[in-house]
């Protein structure tokens, strides 16, 4: 199972713990490109800084994929302009 389908699941059984709010902010800082405290993440058991990092590594893979996805899609975009 993915970290972030994992993380899901870990915020959604009990939306009120510290560690579903950290990993929930963490998240939020990743999508909005926001600022996040690294002090949080050493607050979280091991198993859930593990989960954190795993996130933070499948984030920076489907960012990269995103990317790729918009530089192909202004390409197309590009190719179609007369001249």
């Amino acid at each position: 199972m993915n970290a972030i389908k994992t993380a899901r699941k870990i915020i959604s059984a009990n939306p009120v713990s510290d560690s579903s709010r950290t990993l929930a902010q963490l998240v939020l800082a990743l999508e909005s490109e926001g600022a996040f405290s690294v002090t949080e993440l050493y607050k979280l058991d091991l198993k859930n800084f593990e989960l954190a990092i795993e996130i933070l590594k499948e984030w920076r893979i489907d960012r990269y994929y995103a990317g790729k996805a918009k530089l192909f899609d202004l390409s197309v975009q590009v190719s179609a302009l007369p001249g």
